[in-house]
């Protein structure tokens, strides 16, 4: 459950200097259920988009993915929001458009509760909440739902600067992290959201909300996997990465993935390193996502992590 948004990535400059933009799809949330579709989970999407051309375009996408679009809801008159990936260097920063989406007026009454209590795994993040007042309200109502269902629920810190202030974040991510049986927190909002610099200590922090398993993403370096009763820090293959834009959507769309098909946390956890590892060897946040087949070789060849 989350806000898609049309991506825009700038591309190295060709020989005249130019930059030119690929045209593709993100939003944290919507990359996390292609990626889990892609390594062969059955997903749902819960969102609301505009009845534009960025709607449909989204709608096509999830649908040739095998992504439910069943709990979508069209908003006519509001905006599909938009994001540009700006180069920096080695690195990229983010330029966002999206206040006032569709995705932004959701509330607790537009969910489908049914359809998540039909599920296995609820996920959303802190994006998620983000948005707007309404859309948090609609998350918390997802989570009860899906608790009172016996269903897991899944949850990534994803936290925004530009989105709202960090004593707010920090309150209301580490609420729904609280409701969560798998956190998933990149080191760097980790370090934003609990003033710990220390993995093991980050580590300590979150478990002690009450989630079973948390991975802490750690960008090149690979991710954490911890549970209670051990750490195991995983490595990521070597590859020739050009744009990790995604990269930690893709972990958790496979981890979870890879736990649905019973894997245990340990496996699965390795399975997505090198899943958001192959991601990014391409451009944007969707094309590059690999597919099933493409981590089993990748694993196969010798890709493997340490």
């Amino acid at each position: 459950m989350g806000e898609p948004m049309l991506e825009y990535s700038q591309l190295p400059p060709g020989p005249d200097g130019r930059r030119l933009y690929l045209e593709g799809f993100g939003g944290d949330t919507s990359n996390t259920a292609i990626a889990a579709a892609r390594q062969g989970a059955k997903v749902g999407y819960i969102t609301a988009v505009g009845t534009d051309a960025g709607g449909d375009a989204f709608l096509q996408l999830w649908q040739g993915e095998g992504v439910d679009t069943a709990t979508v809801v069209r908003r006519p008159g509001l905006p599909t929001a938009v994001y540009f990936v700006m180069r920096r260097g080695a690195g990229h920063e983010f330029l966002f458009y999206r206040a006032g989406s569709a995705a932004s007026s959701y509330r607790p009454a537009d969910l489908p509760e049914a359809a998540i209590a039909g599920a296995r795994i609820f996920y959303a993040s802190g994006i998620s909440q983000a948005i707007s007042t309404s859309a948090a309200d609609a998350v918390f109502r997802a989570m009860e739902v899906a608790r009172a269902a016996g269903l897991a629920v899944a949850f990534d810190t994803n936290y925004r600067r530009s989105l709202w202030p960090v004593h707010r974040a920090r309150a209301t991510i580490h609420a729904g992290a609280a409701a969560a049986s798998y956190v998933f927190a990149s080191e760097e909002d980790a370090e934003a959201l609990t003033g710990l610099r220390d993995p093991d200590a980050i580590l300590d922090f979150y478990h002690a909300l009450g989630p079973r398993i948390v991975i802490l993403k750690q960008g090149e370096d690979g991710a954490i996997l911890a549970t209670p009763e051990t750490r195991i820090r995983i490595r990521p293959p070597k590859v020739a990465s050009v744009d990790s834009t995604g990269a930690g959507d893709v972990l958790s769309g496979a981890f979870l993935a890879r736990i649905l098909a019973g894997d245990e946390p340990e496996l699965a956890a390795r399975y997505a390193v090198v899943a958001a590892a192959l991601s990014t060897t391409g451009y944007g946040a969707v094309a590059p996502i690999p597919r099933e087949a493409d981590v089993r070789q990748a694993m196969k060849l010798g890709f493997s992590t340490g």
